[in-house]
């Protein structure tokens, strides 16, 4: 479980910070009192929050705000495609790759903690995705960074409900021993849940890669 730093506050550099949980991130980090700057292409500033410092850039290349991510002290990296399924392979390797390895780029150069957002694993059918996410995790370990990188399978939130009516069938894998260990790895966690644990992540700055994983991250409300 995560240790408490009795509400020291951050100064946190975020990428996606408009997306589907990167705008709700932002909500709850400015309610904790927390400084946050979001990097935007120009003429998104607006799509910020009040509170807010935008820096404009571009997610995919590295050297086009890695200068700009001090003084924060945590980068968390959200930046990648909407609704992910297997046909998407091309798409991961064109958005959530390039923007994953310029975020370990960033945080190198900046020596600043990195929360990033991975993807449970092993699952064949998402075979693409998880190798993309899985590039960047080893990129973060030879990059020699302090790290948080959260697993979550799926996130059940607005938009993203057609999971529910698996529910009852990984109630009953994780009842059987056999598909225990399985149905928790690949679980499904609320947006809430999610939010929370970017939170956690955020506010206790790991020593070294730590890795959290669904059942973890379900803890995190």
């Amino acid at each position: 479980m995560f240790q408490s730093l009795n509400g020291a506050m951050k100064n946190v550099f975020i990428t996606g910070g408009t997306g589907y949980m990167g705008r709700r991130l932002v909500g709850k980090l400015l309610a904790r009192g927390h400084k946050v700057r979001a990097l935007v292409r120009k003429g998104s500033e607006a799509k910020l929050p009040a509170g807010v410092e935008s820096v404009i850039g571009d997610a995919l290349d590295a050297s086009s705000y890695a200068d700009r991510v001090l003084p924060s002290d945590t980068l968390v990296q959200l930046v990648g495609v909407a609704h992910p399924s297997p046909a998407k392979g091309k798409e991961f390797r064109a958005i959530d790759l390039p923007s994953g390895l310029a975020a370990v780029q960033a945080a190198k150069r900046a020596e600043t903690h990195l929360v990033y957002v991975s993807v449970g694993h092993p699952a064949p059918m998402m075979k693409d995705y998880i190798a993309v996410r899985s590039q960047v995790e080893q990129a973060i370990r030879d990059a020699g960074l302090n790290a948080t990188v959260l697993r979550p399978w799926y996130v059940l939130g607005p938009g993203h409900r057609w999971p529910y009516a698996l529910i009852p069938f990984y109630k009953l894998c994780e009842l059987l021993p056999s598909t225990r260990q399985g149905a928790r790895r690949l679980g499904l966690v609320t947006l809430p849940q999610m939010i929370a644990a970017l939170v956690r992540a955020v506010e206790n700055p790991a020593q070294g890669v730590r890795v959290v994983e669904v059942p973890e991250i379900r803890q995190a409300v």
